[in-house]
């Protein structure tokens, strides 16, 4: 993912170079326009992805209308799905519309690690 603190673009055709292949941790936001529980969590993974660039946090955004390759690989059946890539490997995930604290506790879990 390009720059940190910038919220980047995830496609199944950039997936290997923008997630699978970067050191650190990476949180990805599976979405679709249609979804309206997506649309609420959306604000707070834009703000988790400025308060944590600096600790090296790299956040970016899947359409799963657009991109099902991808989706499909990882199992997504609901929306918003948030997943966690600490260098390339999942390692966790959240269903659903959750608390901004909750996603925080997993990014400073996987961050100290």
């Amino acid at each position: 993912m390009a720059e940190t603190g910038k919220i980047v673009e995830i496609t199944d055709q950039n997936f290997t170079e923008e997630v699978d292949s970067q050191a650190g941790l990476s949180m990805v936001d599976f979405w679709a326009a249609w979804c309206g529980p997506c649309r609420l969590v959306a604000p707070i993974v834009e703000k988790l992805a400025e308060d944590y660039a600096e600790e090296g946090l790299r956040v970016g955004k899947l359409d799963v209308d657009q991109n099902q390759e991808i989706a499909s690989r990882f199992g997504v059946r609901s929306i918003p799905t948030i997943l966690f890539f600490k260098d390339g490997e999942l390692v966790d995930q959240v269903i659903g519309l959750v608390p901004r604290t909750q996603l925080e506790e997993l990014i400073q879990k996987h961050l100290a690690v």
